[in-house]
């Protein structure tokens, strides 16, 4: 009798972790560009198709308004039925009908831009927390450039601490360079990085995961988007590449007399659209 009742008490917890994983949502992460549509026609379909409630965050923006209504009008043109933007700063973040609208959602997008601005106007505010149920309860949380690098708990802001030449960016792979902040922390586990393949940005990404405990980076390029569906199962969608670097196995790391930094064991593997992406 007790070996049964240990049984059923161990089954139950075994669903109730199930269940907690698959109450997770979609997250759609995007790494900027302009090629966008059949991203964007996913996005919907993941968040109930024509019935999806589509919230739009455009603070990253320097032009909130005109990034807002690009994003609106696209949204609706794919089908969704309600798409509302956001245009809230401060305490107004925190006001009932603005939490409201979000808690009704079933997709959260992020536009582009500086993602400072954006993790510093919405953290701390009832609206993201808002945001994460969303997510938590199976919605879809997206972002485009400034809103894919805010999914990870460890961001990069995109400025440098000891290169200031703006003619030569990131140019080496150098110590204490690449300024990070934290981000939403969707993602605990990795690293995102953005406009990765067009901008190049191999040097500032593995700067980061030679220094930081994070050893794990996922690099999209433009008009490309990383799914990660619930579970932590990823898949690539759009018309570029999505770059791993594992740098788990990395040993050596040091650096040479001029800062820069240096190991060996890390792995990159590249993929395409339609591509699913194991990370153990």
């Amino acid at each position: 009798m007790k070996l049964f009742r240990l049984f059923k008490t161990t089954l139950a917890l075994s669903i109730l972790l199930s269940a907690l994983v698959l109450a997770e949502g979609h997250l759609v992460i995007i790494g900027g560009g302009e090629k966008l549509v059949d991203i964007k026609k996913k996005i919907v379909e993941l968040a109930g198709g024509d019935k999806a409630k589509i919230v739009i965050f455009p603070n990253a923006s320097s032009y909130p308004y005109e990034s807002g209504e690009r994003h609106r009008q696209q949204f609706e043109l794919f089908g969704a039925e309600k798409v509302s933007v956001i245009y809230c700063l401060g305490d107004s973040l925190n006001m009932k009908e603005v939490v409201d609208l979000v808690k009704e959602a079933t997709c959260v997008f992020f536009g582009g831009g500086d993602q400072v601005k954006l993790t510093d106007e919405l953290r701390g505010t009832k609206a993201f927390e808002a945001v994460k149920e969303v997510y938590k309860r199976g919605g879809v949380v997206s972002g485009t450039s400034a809103g894919a690098a805010v999914m990870s708990k460890v961001m990069i802001t995109g400025n440098e601490l000891i290169n200031k030449d703006s003619s030569r960016i990131f140019w080496q792979i150098q110590k204490g360079n690449v300024e990070l902040k934290e981000g939403f922390g969707f993602l605990e586990d990795v690293i995102i990085d953005q406009h990765f393949v067009v901008r190049k940005r191999h040097n500032r990404l593995i700067s980061v995961l030679l220094e930081q405990k994070v050893k794990v980076g996922i690099a999209i390029d433009e008009s490309t988007a990383l799914i990660v569906k619930p579970g932590r199962k990823y898949e690539v969608l759009g018309e570029s590449l999505v770059l791993v670097y594992d740098a788990r196995k990395v040993k050596n790391v040091t650096t040479d007399k001029n800062g820069h930094l240096c190991g060996q064991g890390i792995k990159l593997d590249i993929y395409k659209s339609g591509d699913k992406i194991r990370i153990d």
